[in-house]
């Protein structure tokens, strides 16, 4: 009896420890392809390993380690797949997403302490080492069940690998060797970022307006303030998204009315952005580098190179230059490369009201500071201001209000908004709401601009308005687009005279034609359209 209880706990361990090894091969990487239907296949590498498996004495032990070492770094790139899916609709790369680990051990470093950091990096390798030690022992449990009557593994496996090869042949959907596809994908991401890492720093100073002197850049901007605003998170699924649009679009089309009636004009097309879901920073390097930033590390060899971006180009040519940057509440030496005469950030803004979760200040706030310090009546240079607007991040919750730009003060006015609303955890308990609070949020941001616009705009007002990215996938649906709005406000119709040739659409509703340019094109189309040849 105990013999028969013993031989029965070790069949369902073998059969555990298949099944382990099966979902690691087969398990999709993406979140919404997991559906019992994605467990349905027969993978070849179950096959191969069981016949390496077969392998007796140090050779099939040497191959265990190295198909548990394999299983393991596939299982982590899989895990890491779904986790950078959902937030950056893309796959995870070895090379150039390792700055997430260290962005994050710096956060806890900031907010615990050192100590914190270094018990958290010790637990990740405890982690991975884990997970290599499951795959080992698991391996090993097969190994030993397939060793010990060889004689019928072996034909079993030939005759599965047969099956297999006949099936592959005849185009039956079912087999596949998906881990190995998508681990020989990432092996191949890492020489192409490394090869990439060493294109960018050959080509990163290479600048058609590097030796242009002031007097030649900007001629049509004589005088004027530009405004280049980034919108946190606003996408074109603003517009794409029908459930969206129907409360947009009649919300800008309304907005520009009023811009008109006020003797304002607006253009607007698409900008293919370099990221989704987050990391701004990319976005911003591309448009004002007038290069693709679409990695952490081509951002930091960015921020070390001597390329002019569009900032230093208008100091260059006379222009007072800020970076308007409410997010950061620490030290951020990369803004010294983008040349600011002036960094106005979340500690100097002079903010004292209550922050919006983790937003630091309402975006009318921003852009009240910003009228206040740098646009008063008298004598002064032409300011050329990067503005990071950040009402419409995540989590989108509490959403402000637009009030009278003559009550803004000090802030505290907003302090009742602040505490208003829902809490996080109820907006994001449904996607439903989450959509919806984000679609509010895209809607306070874009009135706040066009009332701005309004109440201090003149002749030698110029607002160029760009989102950074789309929203993250759990927003757009998993939209596949990585495009953009991007809109210019002005009254001087000189301005328009200027960009006739771009053929963007008339209003703040982007046409269903409106052109759509890369990102990192518009810094040299913009600097030739506003400079004399």
């Amino acid at each position: 009896m105990k013999l028969s209880s013993k031989a029965g706990l070790c069949t369902v361990v073998d059969v555990a420890a298949l099944v382990c090894v099966f979902v690691v091969l087969i398990i999709p990487n993406r979140l919404e392809w997991i559906t019992p239907g994605s467990f349905m296949f027969l993978p070849l590498e179950l096959i191969v390993a069981g016949l390496l498996l077969l392998v007796p004495g140090g050779t099939g032990r040497a191959l265990r380690a190295l198909l548990a070492v394999l299983l393991a770094i596939g299982l982590v790139f899989k895990v890491a797949d779904l986790i950078v899916y959902e937030v950056f609709s893309r796959p995870f790369n070895p090379v150039f997403d390792l700055y997430l680990l260290d962005d994050g051990l710096r956060l806890v470093t900031g907010a615990f302490g050192r100590i914190d950091a270094i018990v958290l990096a010790l637990l990740l390798l405890l982690v991975f080492a884990l997970i290599f030690l499951f795959a080992f022992v698991v391996l090993g449990r097969l190994q030993q069940r397939l060793q010990q009557t060889p004689r019928y593994p072996l034909p079993a496996l030939g005759g599965l690998f047969g099956l297999w090869v006949a099936l592959h042949l005849a185009g039956f959907p079912r087999v596949n060797t998906y881990f190995h596809d998508e681990f020989i994908e990432h092996v191949h991401a890492i020489f192409d970022s490394l090869e990439d890492i060493k294109t960018f720093a050959a080509t990163v100073n290479n600048d058609k307006f590097a030796s242009t002197s002031g007097e030649q850049l900007f001629n049509k901007l004589r005088g004027k303030d530009v405004l280049v605003i980034f919108v946190e998170s606003y996408g074109r699924t603003v517009f794409d998204d029908a459930e969206f649009a129907k409360e947009i679009k009649p919300s800008l089309e309304q907005a520009n009315a009023q811009l008109a009636i006020n003797g304002l004009q607006s253009r607007t097309a698409y900008l293919t952005s370099p990221t989704v879901g987050g990391i701004s920073w990319l976005a911003h390097g591309t448009l004002l580098s007038g290069l693709w930033i679409n990695s952490q590390l081509r951002y930091d060899s960015l921020v070390l190179s001597e390329r002019p971006t569009l900032n230093r180009l208008f100091k260059r040519a006379g222009w007072r230059t800020l970076g308007v940057m409410p997010a950061i509440s620490m030290a951020w030496p990369e803004g010294q490369y983008f040349g600011f005469d002036q960094i106005y950030n979340a500690g100097n803004l002079g903010y004292k009201g209550l922050p919006f979760n983790w937003i630091t200040m309402p975006d009318q706030f921003v852009m009240a500071a910003l009228q206040g310090n740098e646009r008063g009546a008298g004598p002064r240079p032409p300011i050329m201001a990067e503005i990071a607007l950040i009402s419409s991040h995540a989590p989108w919750t509490p959403i402000p209000e637009l009030i009278r730009w003559d009550e803004v003060g000090d802030g505290t006015v907003f302090n009742g908004q602040a505490v208003a609303g829902p809490d996080p955890d109820e907006v994001w308990e449904d996607t439903g709401r989450i959509r919806e609070q984000y679609r509010k949020s895209i809607d306070y941001v874009m009135n706040t601009l066009a009332s701005y616009a309004i109440q201090f705009g003149d002749d030698n007002l110029v607002m160029l308005v760009v989102g950074d990215h789309q929203p993250a996938p759990l927003v757009t649906n998993d939209s596949p687009s990585n495009e953009v709005p991007v809109h210019i406000i002005a009254r001087d119709p000189a301005v328009f005279e200027a960009i006739a040739d771009w053929h963007w659409s008339e209003g703040l509703v982007p046409a269903n034609d409106a052109p759509v340019w890369r990102m990192d094109t518009l810094r040299d189309r913009f600097v030739e359209a506003f400079s004399n040849p």
